[in-house]
């Protein structure tokens, strides 16, 4: 199943979104780590996770957006949500379907 997910460019940005989303969350914990503990390590290690997913959302983001169509309100609103934590699951149910 997930491999027919794959073979789309919508299947692999809604994978990626999820990525997004739960390396979002990490880095909230890890900066807890950080600040609280003087543990910087995790937060070098996921911070640097994702910057490099979000890279790739947005990317992606642009291919879909070409591809199929999309209006620049929807486009808008898959960037907005990748700056809210939770966002990328909201649309990854709500958005992306």
């Amino acid at each position: 199943m997930l491999k027919d997910v794959q073979n789309t460019p919508l299947g692999r940005f809604r994978i990626v979104a999820v990525l997004e989303g739960v390396s979002y969350l990490l880095l909230g914990l890890t900066m807890i780590l950080k600040y609280k503990f003087a543990m910087p390590g995790p937060n070098y290690v996921v911070g640097m996770a994702h910057g490099v997913l979000f890279i790739l959302y947005v990317l992606l983001l642009l291919q879909v957006t070409l591809q199929y169509k999309w209006s620049f309100y929807k486009a808008s609103l898959a960037f907005l949500v990748s700056l809210v934590p939770f966002g990328t699951f909201w649309a990854e149910k709500k958005l992306f379907v």
